[in-house]
């Protein structure tokens, strides 16, 4: 019998993104995706953010290989971050492998390839205490599989992102037959996706959204210009054929193109019908009403090119009368507004602007029926929802509950939750946490951003900052120049002059009074200008910028370069020149 089962949520719950579980039988652990999230508002000049890099670090001995259900960023993006350091196998289809070797190449130079291995629906890995099998799963990009990691316990069952789509094409169909061979070897726990467990509504399905599509395109006046996600293929597939039926020609641009789009193509998972590509320097021989214009990028990238058309800052496309604006993924929430300041833009440029999610009832994500659909057919022990905010994990578990799950077997986790499988007793407990805290990527830098720096970013984007400088002589106590003082982002300077003076004023007397009472101290002497200049800027203005006390010392450099040179400390003080040019040296 299985000594041990345990469910270890590394990311991906009570936000959106970051997808990273593991299960551990034994003395091996399993993980499921890697993904990354983008950073909202509040996170000031992050990239991205990743998992908790340090279970790695805990546990990378025992880690055997990491299973990643599809292409997306918030399966695959931590992937470079994981494997600069720990040569771990990476198993997924041959969408998956393509797009996640492209992700590590970006970040890493020397791609090692050995650790990379192409599965399917019909493989079967045997482990030394487990063995983990798939299953088709219907998302917005091919070849998505879902996962099965058996234990002696039962089978847990992690969905990744999906949804079910009778109508879908064989690539994105989901395997139900397979789901029921699963059913009945007994599911201990199934991780489902949450994302969409509001919906009350069902999907359209994929081939009206493909009808759809062709309509808009055929109604077009001008030029139709579409914004989608690079990764979103079912929907740049639905484009593409559309643009087929209705005589037109498409141009594509987008940062990621070349690597993702280009990629599915050669794979063939992108079916394009020959001659329909086209390249800028032919716009001018294609009448407008034959030309569709795609768009695409990662998470809101679209969306600042279809600005930039509009405020004529692109470096190809410019949006003029007649254009439409053909919005083909459903934003989220996050970037609902961004959509809306978009298509204000759009207008004033004199184009107009179709949203494909205010049309059609459409998504990547299972509904809340399709959630419960799930439930019914694998009939699971334990439901565990996963890939969401709070608010998505308890409308989950309410539909669970529904469909029949006892209360206490649907369980809400947090990040770094660890669940421990009893098997006496036959339910899980929360054990030892392991290490759940996000990982910030800002530039090159991995980790390094804390909630301080976060912090001082928010205060800087808040109230701005405040820079005094002063030069002073500590030896005769006295500052030997008028303080200097600005700031940015904080007020108007020329309108607040004797704001600016009043402060000149303040800092001299802090100083003095620290040179009357206090001794000398280059930490003391900046935190008592800083103290006295953030109660006195707030008392005038009601904010709070960033202090910055710069204080210096008049001759310092000169100083120190003498008492090296003569290999004591604090022997002499000054250096003067007298009439003949020759060097004096004062002692104190």
């Amino acid at each position: 019998m299985t000594d041990q089962v345990k469910i270890m949520i590394l990311g991906g719950v009570r936000e959106q993104g970051k997808d990273m579980f593991a299960v551990q039988v034994n003395d091996e652990i399993y993980i499921l995706d890697a993904g990354l999230k983008y950073p909202d508002s509040t996170l000031f000049g992050i990239d991205l953010v990743i998992p908790d890099l340090d279970f790695f670090e805990q546990y990378s001995d025992q880690v055997v290989g990491i299973f990643l259900t599809h292409g997306h960023a918030d399966s695959i993006g931590a992937l470079p971050y994981i494997l600069r350091k720990y040569d771990i196998p990476v198993f997924g289809s041959q969408l998956t492998i393509e797009l996640a070797k492209i992700k590590v190449k970006r970040e890493n130079k020397r791609l090692k390839t050995s650790l990379f291995h192409v599965i399917d629906a019909d493989t079967e890995i045997e482990f030394k205490n487990s063995n983990i099998s798939f299953f088709h799963t219907t998302h917005s990009i091919p070849d998505s599989l879902g996962i099965d990691v058996h234990t002696n316990a039962g089978e847990i069952v992690y969905t990744g992102d999906f949804k079910f789509d009778l109508s879908a094409a064989p690539n994105y169909r989901t395997d139900l037959d397979r789901l029921a061979e699963i059913s009945q070897k007994n599911v201990l726990a199934l991780l489902s996706d949450s994302s969409n467990a509001e919906a009350t509504l069902p999907n359209v399905s994929e081939q009206e959204i493909g009808e759809y599509v062709t309509n808009v395109f055929r109604n077009a006046k001008g030029r139709v210009i579409v914004a989608a996600k690079a990764s979103n293929l079912i929907r740049i597939q639905e484009v593409l054929n559309a643009a087929y039926r209705t005589g037109k020609k498409v141009l594509l641009t987008g940062r990621d193109v070349a690597k993702i789009v280009r990629t599915a193509m050669g794979l063939g998972y992108l079916k394009v019908p020959k001659e329909l590509l086209i390249r800028v320097k032919d716009l001018k021989e294609i009448p407008e009403n034959k030309v569709v214009i795609l768009e695409t990028g990662q998470m809101g990238e679209p969306l600042n090119s279809l600005q930039n058309m509009a405020k004529k800052r692109h470096t190809m496309i410019t949006i003029h009368p007649g254009d439409l604006v053909f919005i083909a993924t459903t934003p989220s929430h996050a970037v609902e507004t961004t959509v809306a300041q978009t298509s204000d833009m759009v207008y004033q440029a004199g184009g107009r602007v179709i949203e494909l999610g205010r049309a059609k009832s459409t998504s990547g994500h299972a509904t809340g029926t399709d959630l419960q659909m799930l439930i019914s057919i694998l009939k699971p022990k334990f439901v565990i929802p996963v890939i969401g905010e709070y608010r998505l994990l308890e409308a989950h578990k309410d539909l669970a509950v529904k469909a029949g799950i006892s209360q206490e077997n649907v369980i809400v986790t947090r990040n770094g939750d660890c669940l421990n499988y009893d098997f006496k007793q036959a339910k899980f407990y929360l054990t030892d946490p392991v290490p759940g805290d996000d990982i910030m990527i800002d530039g090159s830098g991995i980790g390094d951003v804390g909630n301080i720096v976060l912090r001082d970013r928010e205060v800087l984007s808040d109230d701005g900052i405040f820079i005094a400088v002063v030069t002073i002589d500590r030896r005769k106590k006295k500052i030997i120049a008028q303080p200097q003082v600005t700031s940015r982002g904080f007020v108007y300077i020329k309108a607040n002059r004797q704001l600016m003076q009043d402060s000149v004023e303040l800092i001299k007397s802090t100083i003095k009074n620290n040179f009357e009472h206090k001794k000398f101290d280059w930490t003391e002497i900046k935190q008592d200008v800083r103290n006295d200049l953030e109660k006195f800027l707030y008392k005038k203005t009601n904010r709070r910028p960033v202090v910055l006390p710069v204080v210096m010392e008049v001759n310092q450099n000169r100083h120190r370069a003498l008492q090296k040179r003569n290999g004591k400390n604090n022997d002499y003080h000054s250096v003067d020149v007298n009439k003949s040019g020759k060097r004096i040296i004062k002692k104190d």
